[in-house]
């Protein structure tokens, strides 16, 4: 695992050297939030640019930039959408800097969700391995996973706390406890030669909570007696209205089910969700349960959290899966992954009968404790007949308050950003109806309109000692997709042609032609994949050779095998024909074979 080192002093010098969105339908007018601002001297001024995160859920990462120093903030993935076949997630463009490595002071991750570090294995080695400051449960997460990734350089990393001082070049940073549903969670502010930069991270406002860690509200309101310049704010609530439920508002409830549950308890939520998991295993502490967790990403989230102090749990709470049996049904509780639907996680394991040590019984009570994520709805809804079916009582969050939110919601943010009172602000994270609503949530709050900047993924926003802007310059900021092991070698042509294919299917047409005079040696061969069953459809196969063998009446011996000009008439006339009988598009693959 990569070492990770304890803090040592308060401050701190980095060494190393110098060197697809919609519109939102919100009364808010772009003319009313995104004025182009003050004229700046490009020279020295500080620039901001969400890289990712603008125009999404996920793949949060921003970078400030002032002459020769750059910080990054955050370096996530993204989950793939449904029209991606085959991608298994997508990180952030990281071009801009490729050049510009050696000014790079140091990379600060605001927690450890892998929408804020699922990208860091894949692009440390091209942003020269600058130095990783975060908390330390953040930092262990970190290390735990890059080591899934051999090919990757071994990281440098540095643990600070929420009272400590990094100088990252012309830049300090600090940092505020904010609560989240993964503890040390933080907050950043960025002096920087024209003003004070805030960055929530992902938040929410709960002074109380003990498990996921407190908001570090005196902090906060000190902030407003700063000027602060630019506060940048998380979005992925905006569009909620009202305040964020505290853990402590859902404890009772997940207390009375767990108290009163006939049989046994079946907890699903997010492995990553550390806070929820701990008032989980104080409540079935209390009321005598045995605790089995499962899921590898949730054991070892907890193995790491409890070796750091974060995850507080009694001796001989936990037990596994397969020592279930010598304790009564009514006395176990299993925490575990796959309350989104995932095929592969737990919970659909269980209901699947894939699990080799649990099924669902008659008696057996599934609480989901977590929201479902948009996109999600059909496998969580397949998820819940299946355990139905099964006999299980099934609880979530729409029937009882089983589920706290780790972000704000409207009456959050309009209070956070009443006490940083800052000049101008740039919401983030989020797609970009969430950012208009978040601009909303500004005005309301008393921001100038022209001084909020709802910006897309790349777009550049400057700030000088004279104000600031959104200008219309834009740094690469498109898709860079991770297939398997390749990383960026998946182009938007072959998303389409995936696409294609799964649509459509595709088919492929194969000539046997004799050298000497170019003549078929065969009737065509085709194999179609996803498209007919050819064995259903003779005569459109028979029509398809036909049309091929026409095409192929006039070819010259002259002509190389390999020439383009005859796959693509093949492709393109095929294609034509296809889609006239079928109303279809299959990809048309010709390949000819010189004998």
């Amino acid at each position: 695992m990569t070492e990770v080192k304890k803090k040592t002093t308060r401050v701190r010098t980095t060494t190393r050297g110098r060197g697809r969105s919609g519109r939102s339908r919100s009364s808010v007018r772009k003319s009313d939030i995104q004025s182009s601002g003050t004229q700046i001297n490009d020279k020295n001024n500080l620039k901001v640019m969400v890289v990712g995160g603008n125009e999404e859920v996920g793949r949060n990462m921003t970078i400030l930039e002032y002459g020769q120093d750059i910080i990054i903030i955050d370096l996530g993935l993204q989950f793939p959408e449904e029209d991606m076949p085959g991608i298994d997630y997508i990180i952030p463009n990281i071009s801009y800097l490729r050049d510009k490595t050696k000014n790079i002071r140091g990379i600060f991750i605001t927690h450890a969700h892998l929408d804020h570090i699922g990208a860091i294995p894949h692009v440390m080695a091209d942003l020269g391995n600058p130095t990783i400051y975060s908390s330390d449960l953040s930092l262990a997460i970190i290390a735990k996973r890059q080591d899934d990734f051999k090919e990757s350089p071994k990281l440098k990393m540095q643990a600070v706390s929420t009272n400590d001082v990094i100088r990252a070049g012309i830049f300090k940073v600090s940092f505020f406890g904010v609560s989240h549903n993964i503890p040390t969670s933080m907050g950043l502010i960025i002096d920087t030669p024209v003003g004070k930069v805030v960055h929530t991270g992902d938040f929410k406002i709960d002074v109380n909570e003990k498990g996921a860690g407190a908001t570090e509200i005196n902090k906060i309101k000190k902030l407003g007696q700063q000027n602060v310049l630019a506060l940048l704010t998380d979005s992925t609530n905006a569009s909620h209205s009202g305040r964020q439920l505290s853990e402590s508002e859902i404890k009772g409830n997940l207390e009375d089910i767990i108290k009163d549950a006939p049989g046994r308890i079946i907890m699903g939520t997010f492995a990553s969700l550390l806070g929820r998991i701990q008032q989980i295993i104080w409540a079935a502490e209390k009321h005598g349960k045995k605790v089995v967790i499962e899921g590898y990403s949730m054991k070892t989230n907890a193995e790491i959290a409890k070796a750091l102090g974060y995850l507080k749990i009694k001796k001989d709470t936990v037990i596994e899966a397969k020592d279930m049996e010598d304790y009564p049904k009514n006395k176990i509780l299993i925490i575990c992954t796959g309350a989104q639907g995932e095929g592969r996680a737990v919970l659909m394991r269980i209901a699947n009968h894939e699990h080799k040590s649990i099924r669902i019984e008659s008696g057996d009570t599934v609480v989901f404790s977590s929201s479902v994520i948009p996109g999600n709805e059909r496998s969580v809804q397949r998820l819940k007949d299946s355990l139905y079916r099964e006999g299980a009582e099934v609880i979530h969050y729409q029937m009882m308050d089983v589920h706290a939110g780790g972000h704000a919601k409207a009456e959050d943010i309009k209070y956070f950003i009443s006490l940083v009172k800052p000049k101008y602000f740039i919401p983030i994270e989020g797609h970009h109806s969430f950012l208009r609503l978040n601009a909303k949530n500004a005005l309301a709050a008393g921001v100038d309109k022209h001084n909020i900047f709802v910006a897309d993924n790349g777009q550049i926003i400057e700030f000088s000692k004279r104000g600031g802007r959104l200008t219309d310059k834009k740094i690469p900021s498109d898709y860079v997709f991770v297939d398997g092991l390749g990383v960026g070698d998946v182009s938007n042509i072959v998303i389409r042609d995936r696409q294609m294919m799964a649509a459509d299917g595709m088919i492929v047409v194969i000539a046997t032609i004799r050298t000497k005079n170019g003549q078929l040696v065969q009737n065509p061969d085709l194999i179609s994949r996803g498209f007919i069953y050819m064995k259903e459809n003779k005569k459109l196969v028979e029509d398809t050779r036909k049309k091929v063998r026409a095409l192929l009446k006039d070819y010259s011996p002259k002509t190389s095998a390999n020439d383009t000009y005859i796959k693509d008439k093949i492709r393109n006339e095929v294609g034509k024909f296809l889609f006239q009988k079928t109303e279809r598009r299959p990809m048309v693959l010709p390949v000819i074979i010189e004998v």
